[in-house]
C-alpha cells in the first residue's frame, strides 16, 4: 500500500491510499460523509487488490485530506478532487468509480463536469446522488433525520450521543459475538467525531440535481443498497436505478447502511460480478484490449 497526496485545482490537498498493481484496471472508491478511506476495512481493500489498481480517497475534509473553510457546496471543488486523482494516478480509461453514501453525490459531480470518457463503470452503495429538498435521489432515513443537527455540533457531548446512534445503522446489529463489527462501529464513530463539526455541517449546506446526468449515462452501473438502510433511504437508490438506463440492481433485505460492513464477502462478491461483467464489455467493444 502507498500513501499519496495531490493538489486540487483550488489548492486543496486531498489524501489517497492506493493497493495493487498500478497496470490493472482501476477501481477508485470514495467514502461517505464524516468518514475516511478507512472505512472499507482492509479484507475488502486487499480482495479488490488481487485484481485492480485500487485508489481509495480521503474527500476533501475528511481523514488525511485537507479541510478547507469553504467550498463545500461547489459541485466543481469535489469534481476537481476526483479529476486530479485520476490525473495523478494516470487513469485515463476503463476507471470504475465506487461511492458510498454522499460519495455517490460527488461521483455524480465528476460525471457532471468531466463525463465518462475515463469511466466503464459506477457502483453506487446506500447512496445519494442529489441534495436539497425534494431530491430524490437524496432522500435521507430516519437515523440520519434524528442525528441532525446535533450530529454537527461543537459541544462533544451532543455530537457524540447523536453519532453514536448510528451505531446499528452501519453495521447491523452488534450482539456482543467476538465478530468484529463492535470494534468496526467503533472504528466508524472515530473516523466521524474526527471529521470537523463545521465539515460535516457544509457538506449539507448545498443543494444540487442530478436526474438529468442519471438519464443519460452511457456506462453501467450498479446500486447496490440495504432494505433496511435508515442513513439513505432505499428509494433514492430506486429513484437512481429507474433513471439510469443500463442500471443493475441489488437490494439487500434487512441490511443497513454499511453493506461492506455487515457481509464484506458478499459485498465483494456483488461488486466483483458487476466488474467482470464492465470490463467484458469494454474489451468486446474495443474500449480496452487487455
Amino acid at each position: 500500500m502507498a500513501i499519496r497526496e495531490i493538489v486540487s485545482a483550488d489548492g486543496t490537498t486531498i489524501v489517497y491510499r492506493t493497493l495493487g498493481d498500478p497496470d490493472s484496471r482501476p477501481l477508485v472508491l470514495l467514502h461517505g460523509w464524516a468518514q475516511s478511506s478507512r472505512c472499507w476495512g482492509e479484507p475488502v481493500l486487499d480482495q479488490f487488490a488481487a485484481d485492480h489498481h485500487v485508489i481509495a480517497v480521503d474527500l476533501r475534509g475528511h481523514g488525511y485530506s485537507d479541510a478547507p473553510a469553504a467550498g463545500y457546496d461547489n459541485s466543481a471543488n469535489w469534481a476537481a478532487d476526483v479529476d486530479a486523482v485520476l490525473t495523478a494516478e494516470g487513469v485515463t480509461a476503463g476507471a470504475v468509480l465506487l461511492g458510498w453514501s454522499y460519495g455517490g453525490l460527488v461521483i455524480c459531480d465528476y460525471l457532471a463536469a468531466h463525463g465518462t470518457a475515463a469511466v466503464d463503470g459506477v457502483v453506487l452503495v446506500g447512496a445519494i446522488t442529489s441534495i436539497g429538498r425534494g431530491e430524490r435521489g437524496g432522500r435521507v432515513g430516519a437515523a440520519m433525520k434524528a442525528a441532525i443537527p446535533a450530529a454537527m455540533a461543537d459541544d462533544p457531548g451532543t455530537a457524540i450521543e447523536a453519532l453514536g446512534s448510528f451505531g446499528d445503522a452501519l453495521t447491523g446489529p452488534v450482539d456482543g459475538t467476538l465478530d468484529g463489527k463492535g470494534a468496526r462501529s467503533q472504528a466508524l464513530l472515530g473516523a466521524s467525531l474526527s471529521t470537523a463539526p463545521r465539515v460535516r455541517s457544509a457538506l449539507f449546506a448545498r443543494a444540487v440535481g442530478h436526474d438529468d446526468l442519471l438519464r443519460a449515462l452511457d456506462i453501467p452501473v450498479l446500486v447496490l443498497h440495504g432494505t433496511a438502510d435508515t442513513v439513505v433511504d432505499v428509494s433514492a437508490g430506486e429513484h437512481a436505478a429507474e433513471l439510469i438506463p443500463d442500471a443493475r440492481a441489488s437490494y439487500w433485505e434487512g441490511c443497513g447502511h454499511g453493506p461492506f460492513v455487515e457481509d464484506p464477502e458478499r459485498f465483494v462478491g456483488d461488486v466483483r460480478e458487476f466488474l467482470a461483467d464492465v470490463h467484458s464489455h469494454a474489451r468486446a467493444s474495443g474500449a480496452i484490449t487487455s
